[in-house]
């Protein structure tokens, strides 16, 4: 599944290609993928002559703020558009006119006929169309419940110590808890631990203040460095160029499954830890 590099990296290429980008026409190929009242119907009705505006991402949610244009020339808010690529959603952005694959669920183009499809191999992803008096953490459940970016001021030592203390979960299973932080999934989390030197099944209340701070700072490096290079290279995410992300070479214990650990030569081992794979080096972890 797409994390939060991953996704940030699809909110740039969305912003930059849909600058300016008036719905046209719309076709929903999949009910599934419309997750919001009234489903494809009432999406198209909704979505098309709308203009979309500048895209934000929170967690692993892209939502787009949408315009309507009126008579005078000015814009009126009329709500957003929020989706979440789930294991395999991508988009595809396409100036010419092209046949889709037979995974394409959602296209929408401008009248210049340039597209922007939404393409999902397994059809988990969702999309929704919220109204403009609705905010969307209010409406979609998974936004609600979301903790704060690890990029954000939000995120501190401090809070981190204050979510674990007492918790008996594994560390590896905290930092998958969507309502503890917001956006790191399971490539980034086993590689946040690799680089703070903990063993993924530690007890979350057991790590002191020093192992706190240390995993604090990596969980923050090892994102940053993951959007400079756009991504995760063994995620099924692509950007709007078809593209995968760079990361992969970078990748420390990830999928890196009875290799040598790049620092200690130890046998990188792999096992299952709240029903997610799990990669570790035995001896730089601890």
């Amino acid at each position: 599944m797409p994390e939060l590099p991953e996704v940030e990296t699809v909110r740039k290429g969305l912003e930059e290609s849909l600058a300016n980008f008036l719905i046209y026409k719309l076709e929903v190929l999949s009910e599934r993928s419309i997750a919001s009242k009234g489903g494809s119907k009432e999406f198209i009705s909704r979505m098309r002559g709308l203009l979309i505006g500048t895209w934000k991402r929170r967690g692993k949610y892209l939502i787009a703020n949408l315009l309507k244009t009126q008579a005078n020339g000015d814009f009126i808010d009329a709500g957003s558009w929020v989706i979440h690529l789930r294991m395999t959603g991508f988009f595809e952005w396409e100036p010419k006119k092209k046949s889709p694959c037979p995974h394409t669920r959602v296209r929408l183009w401008n009248k210049k006929g340039t597209e922007i499809r939404f393409v999902d191999v397994r059809n988990f992803g969702q999309m929704w169309w919220i109204p403009p008096n609705q905010i969307p953490n209010e409406v979609i459940k998974g936004l609600k419940r979301l903790g704060p970016e690890p990029l954000s001021k939000e995120f501190s030592p401090k809070y981190l110590k204050q979510c674990l203390t007492n918790r008996k979960r594994s560390i590896k299973s905290s930092l998958l808890d969507q309502a503890l932080i917001a956006g790191i999934g399971n490539i980034y989390a086993d590689e946040s631990l690799f680089a703070a030197g903990i063993k993924p099944i530690k007890e979350s209340r057991k790590l002191n203040s020093q192992e706190i701070n240390k995993l604090f700072k990596s969980i923050i490096n090892v994102l940053e460095i993951s959007i400079g290079k756009g991504g995760m290279t063994f995620s099924d995410f692509r950007d709007l160029k078809g593209l995968n992300g760079n990361y992969g070479g970078e990748a420390w214990v990830y999928r890196r499954t009875n290799m040598p650990c790049r620092i200690c030569r130890s046998t990188i081992l792999k096992n299952k830890i709240a029903g997610r794979s799990t990669h570790w080096c035995p001896m730089c972890q601890k």
